[in-house]
């Protein structure tokens, strides 16, 4: 009778590791209404789908679990089993992550796919050697400037109180003569409400989910560039998963990647409208504003490929063929 009873609960214990759920947490920094937010909970549901429930993401949205800066490093020391970053933030780390920060290298969707496409290989090598994996990356809509008052050429930016939320934004406000401020997106609007800052450089989407329109009045679509969001697993953590779970894992990746690219078209598109609809003037910027700001991204070109060197001349090379 012990001898059965040893038995049974030794297939109940099997039956129950065969089962096992695999639970992820998975930061975010953005609204859980931005539209890289909502893909990541359509991920995470895929992932949940394909495994048949063995392995459960939570996603973790407005910097709820860590803020911006704070997530990548929960990631590689297993905090958190993923993540999604800002790959810009990280440039003063390794100058390749600010590659899709550049001012005016790629300044449309085919542009910046096609840089996503010179960098990858680099990123996913570096990624692996912090004991990371890259599971998909999207680019935010264009970047434009935004300000309380008209910007006709860089002279009108000189004084002003910029928010910037990585390297190259900062350096920008350097170069322009405006004050650099740095504010995460959970934080901008206060920081708008309280006068902290008065001007930005971001995309449409970031204007609608902080209401920068209850603040400013402008908007120049400048389409500086598109900065990518990348979604990276604590390789451990993905390791660690059955064969069928990790297929599970990529390919939900992979149609997050399509479909995360598409989404941002239209968001863009949708953005500005609202944008306009709310009250804020959105503009082409001027012809001398352009010149002005073509200036700044050549400055910050070469200084990026000096820091980077033959690693960053070579992902440039690649782009411009």
């Amino acid at each position: 009778m012990k001898f059965k009873l040893a038995l049974i609960a030794a297939v109940l214990s099997v039956g129950t590791a065969a089962f096992a759920q695999t639970k992820w947490d998975l930061p975010a920094a953005y609204p859980a209404t931005n539209f890289h937010s909502e893909n990541l909970v359509q991920f995470a549901n895929d992932v949940d789908k394909a495994s048949g429930g063995k392995l459960k993401i939570t996603v973790h949205a407005n910097a709820s679990l860590f803020k911006a800066p704070e997530i990548k490093r929960a990631v590689q020391g297993g905090q958190a089993q993923a993540g999604e970053i800002l790959l810009a933030n990280f440039q003063n780390e390794w100058q390749i992550f600010g590659t899709d920060g550049l001012p005016f290298l790629a300044d449309s969707y085919d542009s910046s796919m096609k840089l996503y496409s010179a960098q990858k290989p680099a990123l996913e090598k570096k990624l692996a050697e912090q004991g990371l994996q890259l599971l998909y990356a999207v680019a935010w809509p264009p970047q434009g400037i935004y300000s309380k008052k008209p910007i006709n050429s860089a002279a009108d930016l000189k004084g002003i109180k910029w928010r910037a939320y990585s390297p190259s934004t900062s350096r920008i406000a350097e170069l322009v003569g405006a004050q650099p401020v740095t504010v995460q997106a959970a934080e901008f609007s206060q920081a708008l409400a309280t006068g902290v800052v008065e001007s930005t450089m971001t995309s449409g989407a970031t204007g609608v989910d902080s209401k920068l329109y209850e603040h400013l009045k402008y908007y120049y679509d400048t389409q500086a560039w598109l900065p990518k969001n990348a979604v990276i697993v604590n390789k451990a953590a993905f390791d660690a998963l059955d064969a069928p779970t990790k297929q599970a894992v990529l390919k939900a990746a992979a149609d997050a990647e399509t479909r995360g690219w598409t989404a941002s078209r239209g968001v863009n598109t949708k953005t500005l409208e609202t944008l306009k609809a709310n009250g804020m003037q959105v503009l082409p910027p001027s012809a001398a504003l352009k010149a002005d700001l073509k200036k700044v991204g050549d400055t910050m070109l070469k200084e990026w490929i000096d820091k980077a060197g033959p690693e960053g001349q070579a992902i440039v090379d690649t782009f411009r063929k």
